[in-house]
């Protein structure tokens, strides 16, 4: 008869690797919808780059776009933890904030192009915006009024500010240089400060 310290262990073996099969699963699909449209990605697509079977992946997430709302919560959480940052610190705020957006700011690019038309994706992109403007609270929280017309009008401006789009334009489509975009954001984030102006 099995002991329950190898039953035990037998089971934890086969969770570590149903897991590690999971991870790979979402590693494989987050670096195929990184530079292919969502509509250009199939299941076999993803499980050729997984090294794994379609039925696999059916199997840890239901579907294409339980995959996707997969992927749309891992992203969020690890956006979560890499985003830390000391309240009221501009300059640290900013290199944060471009840390995330040179790693996945062309992905997030791309996902927003199509929240038209992809379900998954707009549910992914709604959580996002609510994410980044609990964020924006949070790092701003010792500039922001405290409530009312003026602080939506603040968070509003901070938003803007700080959208993936801007740094876009700045470092994709007028080619600056990252320290050059970071100075251009941080004397954007200076000039809006709500301590300084009169948005009443």
């Amino acid at each position: 008869m099995e002991s329950e310290a190898k039953r035990s262990y037998r089971m934890g073996a086969r969770a570590a690797a149903m897991e590690a099969t999971r991870v790979r699963i979402l590693e494989a699909a987050v670096a195929l919808w990184a530079r292919r449209w969502y509509d250009d990605v199939t299941l076999q697509h993803i499980a050729d780059e997984a090294g794994v079977s379609v039925q696999t992946i059916v199997n840890h997430f239901d579907s294409k776009d339980g995959l996707a709302d997969a992927i749309a919560d891992r992203l969020a959480s690890q956006t979560e933890v890499a985003r830390q940052a000391p309240a009221g610190d501009v300059p640290a705020i900013v290199a944060v904030l471009f840390e995330d957006y040179e790693g996945h700011g062309d992905a997030n690019v791309l996902w927003i192009a199509q929240v038209d038309r992809v379900p998954a994706i707009a549910r992914a992109a709604a959580h996002a915006r609510g994410q980044h403007r609990a964020w924006l609270e949070r790092v701003f929280a010792d500039r922001l009024p405290a409530r009312g017309p003026a602080r939506e009008h603040a968070l509003t401006l901070h938003y803007a500010a700080t959208d993936v789009y801007l740094w876009k334009l700045w470092r994709r489509d007028l080619g600056l240089s990252r320290e050059d975009a970071e100075r251009a954001m941080c004397d954007l984030l200076t000039s809006i400060d709500p301590r300084k102006r009169n948005y009443e």
